[in-house]
């Protein structure tokens, strides 16, 4: 059987620590859904086309990995499309407990998930997609935070 994931985010932008979850989840899974999500609660810098073409630009013809978009709850697209596995990164200890209620909500929704945590390379640790859309805001550098083959333009 296939081992099928799914990353979810807004991903406004992708950073390096995205980045770093998935290439380092792609030795665990057969298939690496990256699952767009539509958030009507934040407010994109970026249009939802724009986000999935900079991630097909890290990922471009990489078998592994299909970059999507999806609305509605993170596990009925897990459902649809026969995942059985959500990745999360962690950067911090409240990141930890608020990615850990979600998990068991979903594990309480649909017994078949598992939810799977990567710890955050700790050089990636600040780094989080509202800090580096507020650089963007302001015309600052974020080429240190973004992956090298992506670009904002």
């Amino acid at each position: 059987m296939e081992k099928i994931a799914v990353f979810p985010g807004t991903f406004d932008p992708f950073t390096v620590g995205h980045e770093s979850v998935v290439n380092r989840a792609q030795v665990l899974f057969d298939k690496i859904y990256i699952a767009v999500g539509f958030n009507p609660k934040k407010d994109a810098l970026f249009s939802l086309e724009d986000r999935k073409k900079f991630i097909n630009q890290v990922f471009n013809g990489n078998p592994i990995i299909e970059v999507v978009h999806f609305e509605g709850l993170t596990i009925e697209f897990c459902k649809k499309i026969g995942a059985k596995y959500i990745l999360r990164g962690l950067r911090t200890a409240a990141d930890f407990e608020y990615e850990r209620a979600i998990a068991q909500v979903n594990k309480a929704m649909y017994e078949g998930i598992e939810t799977v945590f990567f710890l955050t390379m700790p050089e990636h640790t600040p780094i989080n997609s509202s800090i580096v859309r507020d650089i963007v805001r302001h015309g600052g550098d974020v080429s240190k935070f973004i992956p090298s083959k992506m670009s904002l333009k």
